[in-house]
């Protein structure tokens, strides 16, 4: 290692060592943080002091010049579907649509529905309720159902746009928001899979089915007269919500114009259809994820928030923008890392020595995101600060742009424990209160979700590199 790649290395080592730091053991933010750690990382990396500065505000520029706008659109999007009752909306119809004896899966599809627009920990305060109805009703665990639930919430929350972090993420690499959304859309599904078969082998273990108390038994014997008693009461709270469609479309609209724009110019570039450029344009503009998730708003205002006065609807915005504050302020901080790191020539280096490892370079930002996550718990952190090494680095290395960012934000998946504020909503609202039980109610499952995006983002890899 010559002098100047063990520089630029030292610089790279130190700044992330201080970013772990001071996320840990001390009051300073990670937006801070990050902004600290790309100070050192451009400095002791050997670049002028001067230069760090233009790189930082250059990289937060561009990195929400690109996708801040959709962040604060989604945001805005799912604070009203949160308050609208179209979450619960969407839950009671997948329920009623898939039928007895299947509530688990239909939890999970509410879960991998809502959470595309919803923040997390929101979405399952909101759907909790619903998971402890059916457990009384229905005779199913309370655990695998909260599983099944938080799963189907957990996946799309990592890997599906606009989530706030995947959006970043994707930013932050430069990749498509079109095949961003469509490739997350399916990693999800085997995740959800694998994790639901496991949250019913649980519910079958006594030792994790919750004892009944007064009012809230968790498992009784199961019943057709029972189910039927759930469905009739699901029938009268189903009145004060707005209809399927209503509820549904705010994020089906967007999705719908990101992936006809990303086909339909795909498709015309390759030559495989020729297109009138002026058609064409327009599918551009509509399809743009920024006028596409604003769409998305702006219909979700106007049919589910009609019924509120303006003031309310303006307020219940606001509250969304309030908690994606923070979460713009961490990408950008990302974005300005990852300058740093391709300005310092650190990003370069590290590929050339990567490329003569015999190790995939898919796993490069998968494991920065998982020695992130596990270190400081908090998913979008891991995403955005795995991106930010990573970008620089996969940029000149034979790698999908697409499947590095979901390899970004599904390693950091892995083992939610204690440093991790949706472990806490899970076990505390599901009553679990044993440490062994909640690592298995909520530890295991996460890195089941992390072992099975493991595997496919390998075959991917292997895939695409083949054609």
């Amino acid at each position: 290692m010559d002098v100047s790649g063990g520089q630029m290395i030292l610089g790279l080592v130190i700044g992330i060592a201080v970013l772990i730091l001071l996320v840990l053991k001390t009051k300073i933010h990670a937006f801070i943080a990050l902004i600290i750690a790309a100070s050192i990382t451009g400095i002791v990396g050997g670049m002028n002091p001067s230069d760090v500065v233009t790189e930082i505000t250059e990289g937060f520029g561009s990195t929400l010049g690109s996708i801040g706008i959709v962040i604060g659109f989604g945001v805005m999007m799912g604070k009203i579907l949160e308050t609208s009752g179209a979450a619960e909306k969407l839950a009671y119809s997948l329920i009623k649509t898939l039928g007895k004896k299947k509530e688990e899966w239909a939890m999970a599809v509410a879960g991998y529905i809502v959470s595309i627009p919803i923040f997390l920990d929101s979405a399952f305060v909101i759907l909790n309720p619903l998971v402890k109805a059916l457990s009384r009703r229905t005779g199913k665990s309370v655990v695998t159902l909260g599983i099944a639930l938080g799963i189907g919430l957990a996946a799309t929350h990592h890997a599906v746009p606009p989530t706030p972090g995947p959006v970043g993420v994707a930013g932050i690499f430069g990749a498509d928001l079109g095949m961003m959304i469509l490739s997350g859309l399916i990693f999800s599904v085997p995740i959800i899979f694998f994790v639901v078969l496991y949250a019913k082998w649980l519910g079958k273990n006594k030792i994790y089915q919750l004892p009944e108390e007064e009012g809230d038994g968790f498992f009784r014997p199961d019943d057709s007269t029972i189910y039927e008693e759930f469905l009739n009461a699901a029938a009268e709270k189903e009145k004060e919500l707005p209809s399927f469609m209503k509820s549904i479309m705010p994020i089906l609209i967007p999705i719908i114009l990101i992936f006809f724009n990303t086909t339909l110019v795909t498709l015309n570039d390759t030559g495989v259809i020729s297109v009138n450029e002026t058609f064409v344009s327009y599918v551009t503009f509509f399809g743009d994820p920024v006028i596409a998730v604003g769409i998305g708003l702006i219909v979700s205002i106007y049919t589910l928030a009609r019924h509120v006065t303006r003031l309310d609807a303006l307020e219940r915005m606001e509250d969304g923008i309030k908690s994606a504050g923070i979460i713009l302020l961490v990408t950008g901080a990302g974005g300005a890392l990852g300058n740093v790191l391709r300005a310092s020539g650190a990003g370069d280096y590290i590929a050339e020595q990567i490329a003569q490892w015999s190790i995939p370079a898919i796993l490069v930002p998968f494991i920065i995101a998982s020695v992130v996550r596990l270190i400081q718990g908090s998913g979008t952190v891991a995403m955005i600060t795995a991106a930010s090494i990573s970008a620089p680095i996969v940029a000149t290395l034979d790698v999908n742009l697409v499947l590095a960012a979901q390899a970004a934000t599904l390693g950091a998946m892995v083992f939610s424990y204690f440093n991790d504020s949706f472990f806490w909503v899970i076990n505390r609202m599901l009553g679990i209160t044993n440490v062994k039980e909640q690592v298995m109610v909520w530890s295991v499952p996460t890195t089941i979700g992390w072992a099975v995006s493991l595997v496919m983002l390998l075959l991917a890899d292997f895939t695409l590199k083949l054609f």
